[in-house]
C-alpha cells in the first residue's frame, strides 16, 4: 500500500471536478497533509473548505508555466517538508477539427494538458526519489486511448501524456516510485462546459451549445466522486494504468482486439456518440 498517514501528497487541478474529489478522498484517508493546487482561487478555497482537519496548503498556480511549478515546488517543501504523492490531473478541453483549430489554440492546449503533467513529474521526482516509497499518478483519458474525430488537439494531448508516462514507468521499474497512468471515460465535471472552441469554427453559438449539450447527455453516469474512488483504489494496488468508468472500460477492450475498426464497432454500439464530440 502506498498510502500512509504520513503521506503527503499534491492534487493538481483541485478546484473543481476530479481534483477536488480526489483531494476530499485523501483528506478522508487521514494522510498528512495535502497540497492544493489550481488556476482558480475561488474554486481552491470552496475545495479546502471541503478537507476537514487535514493539514493542506493553498496553491493558486498556472501547471503550464515553468517558473510557476517551480515556484510551487518549492513552497510546498517548505511547508510540508516532504512529498509522496504527486497527482497531476489539470486539464482543459479543446473543441473543434483540425481545420478549425489554430497553433495558438493547440499550444494553450498542450502547455497544461502535456507541459503541466511534464512540469509536475519533473520537478517533484527529486523530492519523491527521497522517499521509501512513492508515487506519480499522471491523468491521461479514454482519449489517450482512443482516438475520435473533433478532438484531434486533444487527443494529440492525452495520448502524449499516456507515452510520457508509460515510458517513465518503465524507467523507474524497481524503484521505490511506483508511476500510474489514469484514464477516465464520460465523467460528470464542468470540462466540457469549460471547454475552448476553435476561434475558426464555421459552427454558430446555437449549434456550438447544442454540441455542448449533446456531450454533457453522452457521458457516462460515473461522478466525481466515484472516479476519485476508482483512482485512489490504484494508487493503493500500484495499478499502472487506472481505466475509470464502464465506457472507458469497454472501449479500451473494444480499442486493443479492433485496433483498425473500432470507432466503427464503438459508434455501432453507442449509437453514434463517437462520430462527433
Amino acid at each position: 500500500m502506498t498510502l500512509q498517514k504520513n503521506s503527503v501528497a499534491v492534487v493538481t487541478g483541485a478546484g473543481s471536478g476530479i481534483g477536488r474529489a480526489l483531494a476530499k478522498r485523501l483528506a478522508a484517508e487521514g494522510i498528512a497533509g495535502l497540497a492544493i493546487a489550481d488556476v482558480n482561487r475561488e474554486g481552491l478555497d470552496e475545495t479546502a473548505a471541503m478537507l476537514g482537519d487535514t493539514t493542506v496548503s493553498q496553491h493558486v498556480v498556472d501547471v503550464s508555466d515553468r517558473t510557476a511549478m517551480q515556484a510551487f515546488v518549492d513552497a510546498v517543501i517548505s511547508e510540508h517538508g516532504r512529498v509522496t504523492h504527486v497527482i497531476n490531473n489539470a486539464g482543459v478541453a479543446l473543441g473543434g477539427t483540425l481545420r478549425e483549430v489554430t497553433l495558438d489554440e493547440i499550444e494553450w492546449l498542450m502547455g497544461v494538458n502535456f507541459w503541466g503533467v511534464v512540469h509536475g513529474t519533473k520537478l517533484f521526482l527529486p523530492h519523491l526519489e527521497k522517499e521509501p516509497e512513492a508515487h506519480i499518478v499522471n491523468i491521461s483519458s479514454l482519449f489517450g486511448l482512443v482516438a475520435p474525430p473533433g478532438q484531434t488537439a486533444y487527443c494529440a494531448s492525452k495520448f502524449a501524456v499516456r507515452g510520457f508516462t508509460e515510458a517513465l514507468r518503465h524507467e523507474l521499474e524497481g524503484m521505490n516510485i511506483a508511476v500510474s497512468s489514469v484514464h477516465p471515460g464520460g465523467v460528470r465535471t464542468n470540462i466540457a462546459n469549460n471547454a475552448r472552441i476553435a476561434a475558426n469554427t464555421e459552427h454558430t453559438a446555437e449549434e456550438i451549445e447544442r454540441r455542448l449539450k449533446r456531450i454533457n447527455r453522452n457521458l457516462s453516469t460515473t461522478t466525481p466522486d466515484r472516479a476519485a474512488e476508482i483512482i485512489i483504489k490504484g494508487i493503493k494496488k500500484r495499478s499502472p494504468r487506472i481505466i475509470v468508468g464502464p465506457d472507458a472500460q469497454l472501449l479500451s477492450w473494444i480499442q486493443r482486439l479492433f485496433p483498425k475498426r473500432y470507432l466503427a464497432i464503438a459508434n455501432a454500439i453507442s449509437g453514434g456518440k463517437l462520430k462527433e464530440t
